[in-house]
C-alpha cells in the first residue's frame, strides 16, 4: 500500500526512533505517518508510548488513513526504486519484501545486539496492524546488472519526487511495473549470498518474529503467505556511506585537564589544535574537544593511537570505538559499559563537530571525542564473522522516510 502521488510528501515521515514524542508532535502534519508510528502524539498530554491506548490508537489511525484514501493498495505485486539525495550524493535502493526465513537462517546478517523490550514494543505494532508500517534499511553486495536495471528504471518519470522539510534531503520513488524486469530482479537476488542489516535491527527482528508466529499458528502454512516477508529498502553496499558516531563524557574521573592529557600521552600522540575544529583524518586518529576554565572555551586535540595499542587483524579490535574504549573510556575514565553508564552520551555525526563543542562549553560535558567513520567493509566483515559491533558504532544518513510504501499481510 502507498500514498497517492499528491499526498506522498505529507505522509512521508522520519523513522519512529529518530524523534522523541515532543519532536514528533511538533513535526507531524494532518496526514503524517507519525500519527501511526508514534500515536502517543495524538493525546494531550502526550501519552505513554507503551500504553494500551496508544497501541489501539495506532490501529485506529492506520484504518483511518486507508479509509480516507491516504494509503491505497497497489493492484499487483511490484518492486520499487527509492532514491535519496544528500549533499549532492544519491543512493538507489530496491523496495522489496525480505524473507523471514532468510533472517531466521542467518542469510540476513546483523551486526548489533537487540534489546528484548524494544523488540516486544515493535512486535506489538506489527502484530496488531498485520502490516510492516516502516521499512528496514539493508545493504547487498553491489551487482552491475542491478545497477543497469536501476539506471533504466530511473530514466523514467518518478512516482514521487520531493525535498523533505528540515533536512533538505531529496526523495524520489519509481514503480517497477514491467513483469519481465520484476522477474529478473527476483532471479538476481536469488543468487546474492547475503543481505546486511544497516539500520533497523529491532524492526527487522520484530517483523521476522511476528512472521514466525503467524507461520506456527497456520496449519496450512506454505511459505508463500505475505507474513513470510517484511518491508525492506535494500541498497548496493558501494553506494552507502556511514558517518561518524561520536562520544561525550560528563567528567574526567577526578583528573584535572593536565592530568588527563598526560594519561592520554601514554597511548596516543597528542597534538593541540587550539580553537579550530579538528576532524579525524584516518583510522585510529581521534578528535577531542576538552573544556577550558576560562571564557575562551575549550580546545581541540588530535589523538593518534600509538602502534601496538590496537589489533587491525581483529574485525572488532580494528574499530575505533573499540580503540577508544580500550585506551581511554575504560582505563582512564572508568566507563566500562556503554549501554548503561550515564556518564557517557552519543552524538550522531549529522549534528556536526559544533554540537560536540556546544555540549562541552555548556558545562554539561567535560570532553568530547569524534571518531573516524566505520567503513561498509568493516561492517560486513563483522557480520560475516558472526561478531557484534560495540554499541553506537554506525550512523547511516540519510534516513529512510517511512510512509512511501507499507506492506500488509
Amino acid at each position: 500500500m502507498r500514498p497517492p502521488r499528491e499526498f506522498a510528501r505529507e505522509i512521508a515521515a522520519r523513522p519512529y526512533d529518530v524523534l522523541n514524542s515532543a519532536e514528533a508532535q511538533a513535526e507531524a502534519g494532518e496526514r503524517s505517518l507519525l500519527h501511526i508510528t508514534k500515536p502517543e502524539i495524538d493525546f494531550v498530554p502526550i501519552a505513554d508510548e507503551h500504553s494500551e491506548e496508544v497501541y489501539e490508537k495506532a490501529v485506529d489511525n492506520y484504518k483511518e488513513w486507508k479509509a480516507r484514501g491516504w494509503l491505497v493498495q497497489d493492484p499487483e505485486e511490484y518492486y520499487y526504486i527509492y532514491a535519496q539525495t544528500m549533499e549532492g550524493r544519491t543512493q538507489y535502493g530496491l523496495v522489496a519484501g525480505a524473507s523471514v526465513q532468510d533472517y531466521l537462517e542467518g542469510k540476513i546478517k546483523k551486526h548489533e545486539l537487540t534489546r528484548p523490550d524494544k523488540e516486544q514494543d515493535r512486535m506489538i505494532h506489527v502484530r496488531r496492524q498485520s502490516a510492516n508500517i516502516e521499512p528496514v534499511f539493508f545493504a547487498y553486495p553491489a551487482s552491475t546488472e542491478m545497477d543497469a536495471i536501476v539506471a533504466e528504471v530511473v530514466a523514467g518519470e518518478p512516482e514521487y519526487d520531493f525535498v523533505a522539510e528540515g533536512d533538505g534531503f531529496g526523495h524520489r520513488f519509481w514503480v517497477v511495473r514491467d513483469a519481465a524486469t520484476v522477474a529478473r530482479i527476483t532471479e538476481i537476488f536469488a543468487a546474492i549470498p547475503a543481505l546486511y542489516v544497516a539500520d533497523g535491527h529491532h524492526r527487522t527482528a520484530a517483523a521476522a518474529l511476528v512472521g514466525q508466529e503467524r507461520a506456527a499458528a497456520n496449519p496450512a502454512h506454505t511459505g508463500s503467505e505475505e507474513y513470510n516477508f517484511f518491508l525492506a529498502v535494500i541498497f548496493p553496499d558501494d553506494q552507502l556511506r556511514i558517518i561518524d558516531y561520536n562520544r561525550v563524557v560528563r567528567d574526567l574521573n577526578g583528573l584535572s585537564a593536565a592530568e588527563f592529557l598526560e594519561a592520554l600521552g601514554e597511548k596516543f600522540v597528542v597534538e593541540s589544535r587550539g580553537a579550530a575544529e579538528y576532524r579525524p583524518v584516518g583510522l585510529h586518529n581521534f578528535s577531542m574537544y576538552l573544556g577550558g576554565d576560562g571564557p575562551q572555551g575549550g580546545s581541540w586535540y588530535s589523538l593518534t593511537a600509538r602502534e601496538g595499542n590496537y589489533n587491525d587483524a581483529d574485525p572488532i579490535g580494528v574499530l575505533d570505538v573499540t580503540v577508544l574504549s580500550n585506551l581511554v573510556l575504560d582505563p582512564i575514565l572508568g566507563i566500562r559499559d556503554l549501554r548503561t553508564d550515564r556518564r557517557i552520551d552519543f552524538v550522531g555525526g549529522i549534528r556536526g563537530l559544533g554540537e560536540l563543542a556546544r555540549r562541552v562549553d555548556s558545562g554539561e560535558m567535560a570532553a568530547a571525542f569524534a571518531l573516524y567513520p566505520v567503513s561498509m567493509k568493516q561492517l560486513t566483515d563483522i557480520a560475516d564473522t558472526g561478531n557484534i559491533m560495540p554499541p553506537k558504532t554506525t550512523w547511516f544518513e540519510p534516513k529512510l522516510r517511512s510512509g512511501l510504501v507499507v506492506h500488509e499481510f
